[in-house]
């Protein structure tokens, strides 16, 4: 019996086969959409995950003006960050967030869900965010997908 077949893989730097992705923001629900970006982003779909390596997909999101938040959480909702200093708590909303660049906003939601350690950053470096349908990664062929079809 052929004993090598029963081990599990775990992959590393070497055998990890990142994928280019696109998904389309228009009209999709801030949260869920983030949700599902950051298990492509973590390598969650994948069969050979391993949870201490980056064998997520690199992510492209277009049309991100065009994304939907429900009831009054563009204006209600309130991020709190520090600057270290005494009286230094800021507070923004998401709106604020969208006039300063989209990619702020999908930076910071997606930023919650993924690993608070050095793996986070690397994997929030493999999120790239487009306010309109042009992309500038034509080169990497990336594959359309349905962000709705991903449980």
């Amino acid at each position: 019996m052929d004993t090598l077949s029963y081990k599990t893989i775990s992959a590393n730097k070497a055998t990890v086969n990142k994928e280019w992705v696109v998904v389309d923001a228009d009209g999709q629900t801030l949260g869920r959409m983030c949700t599902k970006i950051a298990k492509l982003l973590r390598g969650k779909y994948k069969p050979n995950f391993t949870p201490h390596v980056d064998c997520g997909d690199n992510v492209i999101v277009i049309n991100a003006e065009k994304i939907h938040m429900t009831g009054n959480k563009w204006t209600d909702r309130v991020y709190l960050s520090y600057t270290g200093y005494p009286g230094g708590q800021r507070e923004t909303t998401p709106a604020r967030l969208m006039a300063k660049g989209q990619d702020r906003l999908f930076r910071k939601v997606v930023k919650g869900m993924l690993p608070k350690n050095r793996l986070g950053d690397k994997l929030l470096s493999n999120l790239y965010v487009y306010a309109g349908p042009e992309h500038k990664h034509e080169a990497q062929q990336p594959k359309s997908i349905d962000i709705n079809t991903l449980n």
